[in-house]
């Protein structure tokens, strides 16, 4: 068992196995040369080659103990036939879902339509570099993917006035969800994903009232099904205030901290392991100020299951020198 899963599923301490969320990507001089040449952002993640070395970039750079696919959590309504483009300096656009056309849509098609996704998890864990190593796949939460298929642009700070309007085409997409996150999940892990994170990245959007309706059940359904598969499951429901009340009723593996937490009542109120927290503009300063926040939170969880990781992903304008010192002084850490 590899050292993610043993803090996951045994719940060992003092490991501090990291990776890194966004580590394959757009800080890396390598990425930036593939991506120049492929400029269009969904057919480069359905090119299993090309996927497979992006995934397997930071593995050759840094000591990370797991690779996470290089994937987006909006390939998902992109299998279901929703228009979704990603426009430079603005983010993804999406066009009309069409529920009927979504409804007739079978498991083959879906599967299908992302199926270099699948292929590309299978290429990386059967690789050299992942001797001893987990990885991971992923999907976005029920109530994020929600807010993108009808808010069908990032939501930035807030939805969109009228987001709550039609009550039953919610229940109707997010049934929809359930269903194809299932799907998408299981053709993850039957091609060697051994942990699976779930991105709840506007959860924060939400009032304290909604969390159990819109966050809770939806993703209390998800990851009751990766457990039931043997797979441990790692949630993080970004920008939400009551973690304690979220990993009591969702009940996750691990909770993945966001950075304006503090991980000090974190340490308090959780029973379960943790991951994450360290703010990634932190990595933007120097090695002594990054030194000093790395074992704050080292020492922090030091005798609870912790794995190693950013509050959210990595920053294009980060230095991969700093990468490297990150690694190395959470490696060195007794």
């Amino acid at each position: 068992m590899n050292l993610i899963e043993q803090v996951l599923v045994n719940k060992k301490t003092r490991l501090n196995p990291i990776w890194i969320m966004r580590q394959a990507g757009r800080y890396l001089p390598e990425f930036r040369e593939i991506r120049s040449k492929n400029t269009d952002f969904i057919k480069l993640c359905l090119n299993e080659n090309l996927t497979t070395e992006i995934t397997l970039q930071p593995l050759k750079r840094f000591n990370f103990d797991a690779a996470i696919i290089f994937s987006d959590i909006l390939m998902l309504p992109y299998a279901l036939d929703q228009k979704v483009e990603f426009k430079k300096n603005y983010g993804p656009i999406l066009g009309d879902l069409d529920i009927k056309k979504v409804s007739s849509i079978d498991e083959i098609d879906f599967i299908k339509k992302i199926f270099p996704v699948y292929k590309a998890i299978s290429k990386v864990s059967q690789n050299e570099l992942l001797k001893g190593k987990s990885t991971i796949g992923f999907v976005g939460a029920p109530w994020t993917l929600l807010v993108y298929i009808l808010n069908k642009k990032s939501p930035k700070k807030e939805l969109r006035e009228d987001f709550f309007k039609d009550q039953f085409l919610i229940n109707r997409i997010l049934d929809l969800l359930d269903k194809f996150l299932k799907i998408h999940i299981k053709n993850q892990i039957e091609n060697g994903a051994k942990v699976i994170q779930i991105f709840d990245s506007w959860a924060g959007l939400l009032d304290e009232k909604d969390l159990p309706n819109y966050v809770y059940i939806p993703t209390l359904s998800l990851v009751d099904y990766v457990k039931s598969l043997n797979i441990p499951v790692i949630c993080f429901p970004r920008g939400i205030s009551n973690y304690k009340d979220y990993c009591e009723i969702v009940k996750p593996n691990a909770i993945s901290i966001d950075y304006n937490i503090d991980p000090t009542k974190i340490i308090k109120e959780i029973d379960i392991p943790v991951q994450g927290g360290l703010d990634p503009k932190v990595l933007l300063t120097d090695k002594d100020n990054l030194k000093k926040e790395i074992i704050r939170y080292l020492e922090i969880f030091k005798d609870h299951p912790y794995i190693f990781n950013l509050g959210h992903g990595v920053l294009p304008e980060t230095n991969p020198e700093m990468m490297e010192y990150l690694v190395q002084t959470v490696k060195e850490y007794k």
